[in-house]
């Protein structure tokens, strides 16, 4: 079994074509995308037009329910955006989208923690932006991995594929409920290579670099063997895009890699 990991697109489309023919090149038996595919200033309905054509599994992420169910008024600025350019079947494919999924018997797809779209499982944000240089994030330590897994069938799982912080990371923890080991993957983000937020503490997420995100996972005889990848793409297209949109914020994520 080889599944192909794409997360975070965030109506980012030349990124997005860029990941699907490599991977379209790579002999995959899936491909799932693990939410936040909207959200942004970019190109959100002909993203969700590509991604409806490739009828590729999808689950929804914070972005996702935030656009189906908060109202107007309380839709941040980047769902504002996506909110006036995408059109009633948009909505309802969105709508059709599953908060979690079982891609097969034992591989389990989030898009935060089994329990949430908002928590971060492979980083832990913390409460000390800016002091002697911290982003307000780090690496999330084996114990604190192992405490979001909380209880559920997903204990089952051997694979389990998470997103939303758009960090790509692999991290393996023993399952609480039977020892056998889980390995947890974040492929990163596809379309938004960084950003800056205030939840639950301020904090920078960067990756250092405009390229697109994704990951493979393989099944083999000796456990799941998983690749990091990033891509190329045009991705001053879409600075310029986010500038002509007055997201300057955008532009710089997506031209660097880094928070301006």
């Amino acid at each position: 079994m080889k599944i192909a990991i794409i997360s975070d697109i965030h109506g980012n489309l030349p990124a997005l074509e860029a990941v699907l023919a490599e991977i379209d090149q790579e002999g995959v038996d899936q491909i799932i995308n693990v939410g936040d595919t909207l959200g942004g200033p970019l190109e959100s309905a002909r993203t969700a037009d590509l991604l409806m054509l490739r009828q590729i599994p999808m689950i929804a992420g914070n972005h996702e329910r935030q656009l189906l169910t908060f109202p107007p008024e309380k839709l941040g600025q980047s769902d504002v955006c996506t909110a006036s350019e995408i059109s009633s079947v948009h909505r309802a494919w969105l709508a059709s989208a599953p908060p979690t999924m079982w891609l097969t018997d034992d591989v389990f797809v989030c898009h935060g923690t089994p329990h949430s779209d908002l928590h971060c499982w492979l980083e832990t944000i913390t409460d000390d932006f800016g002091q002697n240089g911290s982003p307000g994030v780090h690496a999330a330590t084996q114990a604190e991995v192992i405490a979001r897994l909380g209880a559920g069938r997903h204990l089952q799982a051997s694979l389990i594929i998470c997103g939303h912080t758009l960090i790509p990371r692999v991290g393996s923890v023993p399952s609480p409920a039977g020892g056998h080991l889980i390995t947890i993957v974040n492929p990163g983000s596809v379309g938004l290579p960084a950003y800056d937020d205030i939840y639950p503490f301020k904090h920078h997420i960067e990756t250092g670099s405009p390229h697109a995100r994704y990951a493979l996972a393989e099944q083999t005889p000796a456990g799941w063997r998983v690749e990091l990848r990033c891509t190329m793409y045009d991705f001053e297209s879409m600075a310029r895009l986010a500038e002509s949109r007055e997201r300057p914020d955008w532009a710089v994520a997506v031209r660097t890699g880094q928070v301006g």
